[in-house]
């Protein structure tokens, strides 16, 4: 009997086998094809990043090299003979831009974050930029509630511009004679514990020449 149990287990087991054996042939590739993809997937993200990290250090050292110019001009055209895409691209624009208000072409630096803040395909965060950065440019040449309804939407609460785009609410109210209003915009800086060193520095200055007080700090 026991012999038999014995024989009964060898060809159940031999059975097994032969039905894994089977299974592996005819659905292994998809086992072998899921290995492959997991792989591969993980080989090119490591490459994609490898990639992106040395195409990022690359447009630093032509930028950092198109800088290396005591002549705003001549900055401008070497930046201007530069290319990227994507985020690079919009800083690149951005950092051509400044030089075009150093070699007094304000126009020019006025057309180029235009077109970074028209850009739907950019990153929010750079569009976002971009609106905070033509306020800047456009200064007194924007009416003060244009200014103000172009900044409104970078201060919804998170926002990574927030408290700049308070900030210049802030002075277009001043620059309307709005004191009350742009106290009450200095103090919601403040009260911002995000708000930047250097900004909650300003707007306490700006409360203290405005007449406000800092008790709400």
């Amino acid at each position: 009997m026991a012999n038999e149990d014995s024989f009964i287990n060898e060809v159940s087991d031999e059975v097994r086998r032969e039905r894994l054996y089977g299974y592996f042939r005819r659905y292994g590739w998809i086992a072998i094809a899921t290995i492959l993809i997991l792989v591969g997937g993980a080989t090119f993200n490591e490459w994609r990043k490898a990639t992106a990290q040395a195409e990022a250090e690359a447009l630093g050292d032509a930028v950092l090299g198109a800088l290396d110019s005591d002549d705003p001009a001549a900055r401008v055209e070497a930046l201007s003979s530069l290319s990227a895409e994507g985020a690079g691209a919009a800083i690149l624009s951005m950092i051509t831009a400044a030089e075009n208000v150093e070699a007094g072409d304000r126009d020019a630096a006025i057309t180029r974050i235009e077109a970074i803040a028209g850009n739907g395909t950019i990153d929010p965060l750079y569009r976002e930029l971009a609106v905070l950065k033509l306020v800047q440019l456009r200064g007194d040449a924007l009416p003060p509630a244009d200014r103000r309804a172009q900044l409104e939407p970078l201060t919804t609460p998170g926002a990574p511009y927030r408290t700049l785009a308070l900030e210049l609410i802030a002075l277009s109210h001043v620059d309307e004679g709005e004191t009350e209003a742009a106290l009450a915009v200095l103090n919601d800086i403040l009260a911002d514990g995000e708000t930047p060193q250097g900004l909650r520095r300003r707007a306490s200055q700006l409360i203290v020449a405005l007449g406000g007080s800092l008790s709400a700090t």
